[in-house]
């Protein structure tokens, strides 16, 4: 089970990064050019949120059923264990929570540009949270 799970939220990584990276793109590009929020728009936004929080629920049951979940606190002078069970899920829950304050705050937003603007900045920041915690070595080795 637990081998199955790892390769789910691997493989779904890849489907989440890609809609982050899209809805992030579809945001500058209406930001700078000044166009109609549109349903399309929403959708892409909301695809890019609904991925993120699949992949938040699959990693904590991973981080739970996995052994890494007990060695946080006794393996803190192991660079990668610390990565994987301590660096990498909490700037993720980060990530993911400052996605989920973009999605609130663009539904707020009176104008075009503010809802685009919601989407790029938090969108983004999550994005670049999620790419610089990514355990890179484990990602391409399997």
């Amino acid at each position: 089970m637990y081998h199955f799970i790892q390769k789910f939220h691997s493989g779904w990584a890849y489907l989440a990064l890609l809609l982050l990276v899209f809805a992030v793109l579809n945001s500058f590009i209406g930001m700078s050019s000044k166009r109609e929020f549109t349903a399309k728009d929403r959708k892409i936004a909301l695809f890019g949120l609904i991925a993120t929080h699949i992949q938040l629920v699959v990693g904590l049951i991973l981080y739970f059923v996995s052994p890494l979940g007990s060695a946080v606190f006794g393996q803190m002078k192991d660079a990668a264990l610390r990565l994987t069970s301590l660096e990498h899920p909490i700037t993720n829950i980060i990530a993911i929570v400052l996605i989920t304050i973009g999605w609130s705050k663009h539904k707020k937003g009176e104008t075009n540009t503010a809802k685009f603007k919601s989407i790029a900045v938090f969108y983004g920041i999550g994005l670049a949270l999620i790419l610089i915690r990514i355990p890179w070595s484990l990602w391409f080795n399997k």
